[in-house]
């Protein structure tokens, strides 16, 4: 079991770049978005929302695992959080770039609430749910550039 957290917890080894593992992270989300694009809108965002929860239960045991919290090296969050940020966007290289610029904008600012999820909640659901605000802001921010991408 410990074998598995680590591998889903850093995104099959992705975070454990020496060098932004979060951005690493996000660029290995890539594959599994394109893969889950072609599904419907309604099942893409079943699949979306029990990532999600999934996310957080395998953060939660990473932290324990990695003996620290929120660990750079936890990047699940991340595929979770650009998974949110795609929703409903059509599937073109220019929105897979967008989406990626801004979520990791988001991510990285942590506009509130993302703040409060990230500074206050001590546990996976904590480390999760600032990405999935990111995610939703990054989501909103892809709908209004829609007509420019």
């Amino acid at each position: 079991m410990s074998r598995f957290i680590k591998l889903a917890a850093t995104w099959f080894g992705t975070g454990l770049s020496p060098w932004a593992p979060g951005t690493v992270g996000t660029l290995g989300a890539i594959p599994f978005y394109l893969a889950l694009a072609q599904l419907p809108l309604w099942l893409y965002g079943v699949t979306v929302a029990a990532f999600s929860v999934f996310s957080c239960w395998v953060s939660g045991h990473g932290e324990r695992e990695f003996g620290e919290r929120d660990p750079g090296k936890i990047v699940i969050d991340e595929v979770a959080g650009y998974l949110v940020a795609m929703t409903a966007v059509p599937c073109t290289w220019k929105t897979v770039l967008a989406g990626f610029v801004l979520f990791r904008f988001f991510d990285i600012c942590k506009i509130p609430p993302a703040r409060y999820f990230d500074r206050q909640m001590k546990n996976g659901f904590g480390v999760v749910l600032d990405d999935i605000v990111a995610g939703i802001y990054s989501c909103v921010a892809l709908h209004l550039l829609k007509g420019f991408l």
